[in-house]
């Protein structure tokens, strides 16, 4: 990785081959006259009237930079006062372009990066220190440069963090794969992340289309300007995934760290991945495409480097497909739904799965149950709230989760939840319609644990019924859940009602074959072991959709509680 990195909104900056101690060495520096010249190009399109006080005060425009870098070293050294500088005559204007240049920074994405070698931990406490340094260089910079232009202190200081957003310590770990993939074997991983939260990132795209397409040729064999790759080894309930990530991507991975535990070196070390992930390959192709390798085992995806593809959509519903193709080689179902346990005052826990596709009101019908505040329920914790997977333990039907956080959008999100966690989540896009934000939610241990499950309901979102309704004849039931259907929301691409098989477009829909295999063995085991199937109809795409919503989650809490 080069030493900095600078690409339109982003820069990446390795501290291993670079780092500033001090306000002289950061303005001196080529990589602080790169930033200053890309705000320049900036400045004379978005703020003329700032651009042309520069301009009208050197001698031409290729002396701006070089004339504000010299201003701005009398002004680190010396009271303005004391300085003769045609910047100073006025300093109203001056001071607007500081600002301005202080913002301009401040949005651009951020990231730093440190290489580590032994000593774990003396170099996690320099890998934090370091970062917090360059924050405070970076701050103490622009004061000085303000208040002296200003005239006078400032009465108000907010601690912003203006160094960097987020910080990656790399390291080396042992390969665990065959000879083809060792093209991969000096792709530094993440080994420690720091995210300066609440944090804001902003993607060129904020929708995702299309689908995962299988391929029949190993994507590995297509990789390209692998000096500039990272990884980012992260576990997806029980199974262990490796991220490799384009630098140009960099910024669209981060949101992984609120979603997916990150795996521990050991842990890498010990096994082999059951999935890879190649996202941002700049082969020049519009792929979205996903590989099966016999002998390694391991599921492999890869997306394009392409703008359309900077939506973190992609690479999560990705790492999903992935996941839900390597659990049903191993003979588990995969479920689009959510699964929360729900224990009740009486002590009694039941564990209550609801499938269906995205809009389908899962999700709402849950935090309607939960805002409820019934005498009947001690608690309510979530399994999973996007993708999980049935399996059959000790001769129950279980469920295990995927994520440890949620990926939802803002208009979705539960006031008291967003103000609650508001201080660790990642927003992606906040002004723009589908705006997302990732929210920690549960823990590695309680979403890779298998749950008992005693109630498995299809939900509803376009029929004028309400509560929950068994299903007599299991064949019938069935058929509703292979079918998928469902009014589709703002949350998709697609208008009205529509099927998907097994309401998951992730895996089952690709391997429909081994996929109807698991449905019926699954489905067999659930009538066996006295699990409820039945459908819940949440009203989400109707007039009524409140009062329909709360007629759900009551006729579930009956049915927990009878049951």
């Amino acid at each position: 990785m080069d030493a900095f990195y600078l690409k339109e909104n982003m820069a990446l900056i390795n501290y291993s081959m670079t780092y500033y101690q001090s306000e002289s060495e950061l303005i001196s520096s080529r990589h602080f006259k790169a930033v200053l010249a890309q705000y320049l190009n900036n400045l004379s399109s978005k703020r003329e009237d700032l651009y042309h006080y520069l301009l009208n005060s050197s001698k031409c425009k290729e002396d701006i930079q070089q004339d504000m870098i010299f201003c701005l070293k009398l002004l680190m050294n010396f009271e303005v006062s004391e300085i003769e500088h045609p910047y100073l005559e006025n300093r109203d204007l001056f001071l607007a372009i500081i600002e301005d240049f202080y913002q301009f920074w401040r949005s651009i994405n951020r990231c730093s990066f440190i290489y580590m070698q032994n000593r774990k931990d003396f170099l996690r406490a320099n890998f934090i220190e370091a970062d917090s340094q360059f924050n405070q260089t970076i701050l103490n910079f622009y004061r000085t440069i303000q208040q002296k232009v200003q005239g006078r202190l400032n009465n108000v200081y907010r601690q912003l963090q203006p160094g960097t957003n987020a910080s990656m310590a790399l390291r080396k770990y042992k390969f665990n794969l065959s000879e083809k993939y060792n093209v991969l074997s000096s792709i530094p991983f993440v080994n420690m992340i720091m995210l300066r939260t609440p944090l804001i990132l902003h993607t060129k795209t904020n929708t995702r289309q299309g689908m995962f397409t299988e391929v029949f040729e190993n994507p590995i064999e297509e990789l390209k300007d692998e000096e500039n790759w990272l990884c980012y080894p992260l576990k997806v309930g029980n199974l262990l995934c490796y991220v490799y990530f384009h630098r140009d991507f960099t910024f669209n991975v981060l949101g992984l760290a609120n979603l997916f535990e990150l795996a521990l070196e050991g842990e890498c070390k010990k096994r082999k991945p059951d999935c890879m992930v190649f996202y941002g390959n700049p082969d020049g192709k519009q792929d979205t495409v996903f590989y099966y390798d016999k002998q390694d085992d391991c599921w492999v995806g890869k997306v394009s480097l392409q703008e359309k593809f900077s939506y973190f959509g992609y690479l999560k519903k990705m790492i999903l497909t992935l996941h839900n193709l390597a659990a049903m080689k191993k003979g588990w179902l995969p479920i689009h739904g959510a699964m929360v346990n729900i224990t009740l005052k009486d002590g009694r826990k039941k564990g209550v799965v609801l499938m269906g596709d995205s809009g389908a009101g899962k999700s709402e019908t849950l935090e309607t149950l939960k805002n409820m505040k019934d005498d009947n329920i001690r608690s309510l914790e979530v399994i999973f709230d996007d993708m999980g997977a049935m399996c059959y333990e000790n001769g129950k039907v279980c469920a295990v989760g995927t994520e440890i956080g949620a990926f939802v959008r803002l208009d979705d999100l539960d006031k008291a939840t967003s103000y609650r966690d508001l201080d660790r989540s990642i927003f992606f896009n906040p002004e723009k319609t589908n705006a997302r934000v990732v929210v920690p939610v549960s823990t590695i241990e309680l979403v890779s644990a298998k749950h008992p499950v005693d109630i498995f309901l299809y939900a509803n979102n376009y029929t004028e019924a309400h509560g929950v309704k068994r299903f007599e004849n299991m064949e019938d039931g069935k058929e509703v859940f292979i079918q998928g259907k469902r009014f589709a929301m703002s949350t998709t691409q697609e208008k009205g009602y529509s099927s998907t098989f097994f309401a998951n477009p992730f895996g089952p829909m690709q391997k429909k074959e081994s996929c109807m295999k698991l449905i019926d063995e699954y489905f067999d085991l659930c009538q066996k072991e006295g699990v409820f199937i039945g459908e819940i109809y949440t009203n989400l795409s109707l007039e009524d959709k409140e009062d329909g919503l709360k007629k759900a989650a009551e006729g579930l809490l009956e049915l927990i509680v009878r049951k």
